[in-house]
């Protein structure tokens, strides 16, 4: 063949290499046609994502807000042994009514509970602001802040249904 009548990619081939016949050409990818099922597909993806990401904040923050969540769990082995370690400091605690002892009109109710993780009742006072926020049922659990004052007895700064 003379060099006139040779195809273009053959006159540029370099000596010992092979070209490949496609070299030349251009790809081309049909489209499936359905750009508003794609719009749609990438529209629920986000309200996904945004619904995942509000979900989180949400927990992020209910989890920083928590009061209770920085305090020592009440250690009812140690109240019981000597509460006059105890005296003054704030716990928290997850408590279940296992009775209620009396209420009193300037002072509130003193109710007996059972503290997670411990079968053995401790009395606690709940005081009248705290008490006029709470219905107190048996059987049901609280998370409550508690500060053991003079002579042992256990206050109930706060209270919430758990």
């Amino acid at each position: 063949m003379t060099p006139d009548i040779m195809p273009d990619h053959e006159q540029q081939q370099p000596p010992g290499q092979i070209i490949s016949p496609f070299s030349t050409t251009e790809a081309v990818v049909p489209s499936n046609g359905k750009p508003l099922a794609k719009a749609l597909l990438w529209a629920v993806l986000t309200v996904l994502a945004l619904a995942a990401l509000a979900g989180g904040a949400r927990l992020v923050t209910n989890y920083l807000n928590d009061p209770y969540r920085t305090m020592q769990a009440f250690p009812v082995e140690k109240f019981l042994e000597n509460y006059r370690g105890l005296a003054g400091a704030k716990y928290k605690a997850e408590l279940q009514v296992e009775a209620d002892l009396g209420w009193r009109e300037d002072v509130g109710r003193l109710m007996l509970f059972t503290v997670s993780g411990d079968s053995r009742p401790v009395a606690v006072l709940v005081p009248v602001a705290v008490s006029n926020n709470v219905y107190f049922v048996k059987g049901q659990k609280y998370l409550a802040e508690l500060v053991v004052k003079e002579g042992g007895l256990i206050y109930a700064n706060s209270c919430r249904k758990y």
